[in-house]
């Protein structure tokens, strides 16, 4: 190979090739080890974790072996997570709601206004006995926004059929505060 030339990067060195891995060196021991295991119900993951090797191969093995693994403790703790994301999604909706009203209570509450600039760069500003129109436009865009998805929540959690969430979405959009690159529920 030629040395490089000044100012050039170095040339590249040829790719290197790679082997493929080893098989894992399975013994009689770790197949009791693996039986053991499997016995307490231990998941595929946490097997793998103690023997030291992929889940992939502790699939194969099970298998190879004829051992089923207990899926009874998989499936409580699915449910147990199911219910905990349907009670998260509950206060979720009940939070939304209460943004909802803050939001819309800003409506019809005095605010500043102010103006920073100029030729002389000034500061002023005037409070005024309620936001104006833009502003209370842009609130309540927000506040359809924080209900639609409330109720989004609720449908879910409940098994809204497709007709009513369509049916909603349709009001939304003539409401004006449907948001057209949502389309799911």
């Amino acid at each position: 190979m030629f040395p490089p030339l000044a100012g050039l990067a170095p040339a590249r060195t040829p790719r290197q090739v790679s082997t493929p891995m080893a098989a894992f060196p399975w013994t009689n021991e770790l197949d009791t080890l693996l039986r053991d295991l499997a016995a307490t119900g231990r998941s595929v993951r946490d097997i793998a974790a103690e023997i030291g090797t992929t889940k992939s191969t502790i699939d194969r093995r099970l298998r190879a072996l004829g051992i089923t693994l207990d899926r009874s403790s998989t499936e409580a703790a699915t449910k147990a997570n199911t219910l905990d994301a349907k009670a998260r999604r509950s206060r979720l909706q009940l939070a939304l709601l209460e943004d909802a009203e803050r939001l819309r209570a800003q409506m019809w509450q005095p605010a500043t206004v102010f103006n920073f600039g100029g030729k002389d760069n000034t500061y002023e500003e005037r409070t005024l006995d309620k936001p104006p129109f833009a502003d209370q436009l842009k609130i309540m865009q927000a506040t359809g926004i924080a209900v639609d998805r409330s109720l989004k929540l609720d449908l879910h959690d409940s098994g809204g059929s497709t007709a009513v969430i369509g049916l909603l979405q349709q009001t939304a959009a003539a409401l004006g505060i449907h948001d057209d690159a949502d389309s799911q529920p």
